[in-house]
């Protein structure tokens, strides 16, 4: 299995206040991103494992075939972006991974899901 260059992650997340319910230590997050193939040839994204650390170090590893219900294909120069979410007890968590991915020839790749940060908005009075 060889790591690529040629595929780059990108992740935005945002706290969902209306789901959330802090005094039952719940906190909900919705994560977008966006990978773009910036190879060559196209690419098709065939799995994802995420491990996800809330605020007291506790962790979670979730891992499955696809994002959202697809395997999405990426032709060269273009990207696919999808939203997703994550629950965790602590205002404050981080998540990170690899999607599994495999080019025109067959070839499996993982590509690295840099650490971001599940972060509830500081309140400034």
């Amino acid at each position: 299995m060889l790591d690529s260059p040629r595929v780059c992650v990108q992740v935005q997340s945002v706290y969902i206040e209306s789901q959330s319910s802090p005094d039952e230590e719940r906190f909900v997050f919705a994560y977008t991103v966006t990978i773009r193939n910036l190879g060559r040839t196209p690419v098709q994204l065939l799995g994802r494992y995420w491990l996800i650390t809330n605020g007291n170090g506790r962790e979670t590893e979730v891992q499955g075939e696809g994002v959202v219900g697809e395997q999405p294909h990426i032709a060269p120069g273009s990207e696919y972006q999808y939203t997703s979410g994550a629950v965790i007890e602590t205002p404050l968590g981080t998540m990170e991974g690899h999607y599994q991915m495999v080019d025109e020839q067959g070839n499996t790749f993982s590509v690295a899901i840099p650490v971001f940060r599940l972060c509830v908005p500081t309140l400034i009075h």
